[in-house]
């Protein structure tokens, strides 16, 4: 019989997964985070639930962790190794505001393990406590079967923390007025009851995407929409073949998970025959994946919440 607690933790939906973020890192991360550290008195509606003061409270050192992905699903099994952290360097992952943290000692499945039934509920929360017999019994399976040495292994380094962007660099003007739309029009565009359904990828790379490239120094004649059934490709000189095409963007709605359309993008690539960078985005967050490195992230840019490291995409995407 399990003499420890067993959670069920979100690592996100499918289109936005972070679970390689907790595994590389050590971590366990619940949101919303941007309300602040949490702390007892602090009202659950501030945190939109309970979720963050029962991660925060309830949960002990020693408690096991599944990590969940989709209804039914574990990516990985863990034990809880901190007592509860706020950490601003999950500020921003895949989009999300995941500050509430605990250091997790992570043993990733190597596969993925489905339960057949909905052991977490139809539509499990964030975080819950598993009190499902079959699930304490899969979960008490797990750590007693060997190799057992990863629930006393060292904490892998946390990232460093990373402060806002200060200063747009002063030869892009236009990106600074961008910026600036975007931070005063997002709150609305992802409000459904004052603004109606999210904007579609077209009005996203209308509103956004071809003016960020426009920002960056690319004339109009260089930025292909719709060309060859690639949302937006980016031509280092006419005429508009594929030999000249700098490298693409593959467009996603503001929400869904840009990180998902890598795959659909790589497909273009193959159609026309060439090796290119690739970027993805839902026109606010920037993910740019490098060809010459096997389509290894390189660069990322949130434009609501700008971070130094932005200066690098920024760098990468100006016209040459």
């Amino acid at each position: 019989m399990m003499n420890r607690a067993v959670w069920q933790i979100s690592a996100g939906p499918p289109s936005r997964s972070y679970v390689d973020v907790f595994l590389q890192y050590g971590v366990g991360l619940i949101g919303p985070g941007d309300a602040g550290p949490w702390k007892p008195g602090r009202d659950d509606d501030e945190f939109g639930g309970s979720f963050v003061r029962r991660f925060a409270s309830e949960v002990q050192i020693g408690d096991v962790f599944l990590l969940r992905t989709g209804v039914s699903t574990l990516r990985a099994v863990g034990i809880v190794a901190s007592d509860y952290l706020y950490l601003e360097q999950f500020d921003d992952v895949n989009g999300w505001d995941l500050q509430h943290g605990r250091r997790v000692r992570w043993y990733p499945l190597p596969e993925a393990y489905t339960f057949r039934d909905l052991v977490f509920g139809a539509n499990p929360p964030r975080l819950s406590r598993v009190l499902n017999p079959e699930v304490l019994d899969y979960t008490e399976r797990f750590l007693n079967s060997p190799p057992t040495d990863w629930q006393r292994a060292p904490l892998p380094k946390l990232p460093p923390e990373e402060p806002p962007l200060e200063d747009i660099p002063p030869d892009l003007p236009g990106l600074a007025d961008l910026i600036g739309t975007a931070r005063d029009l997002v709150p609305l565009l992802l409000d459904r009851q004052a603004f109606g359904e999210h904007p579609s990828e077209d009005e996203l790379i209308a509103h956004f995407v071809v003016p960020f490239l426009r920002a960056l120094g690319w004339p109009p004649e260089c930025i292909a929409v719709e060309w060859q059934h690639i949302d937006v490709a980016v031509f280092r000189k006419l005429p508009r073949t594929p030999e000249n095409c700098h490298f693409l963007i593959e467009a996603k709605r503001l929400g869904a998970g840009v990180e998902g359309a890598l795959e659909q993008a790589k497909g273009y690539l193959e159609t026309l025959g060439i090796s290119r960078d690739i970027v993805v985005t839902d026109g606010i967050r920037y993910r740019m994946y490098s060809s010459e490195r096997g389509f290894e992230p390189v660069a990322y840019a949130n434009l609501v919440r700008l971070k130094p490291s932005a200066l690098g995409l920024f760098k990468r995407l100006r016209r040459p």
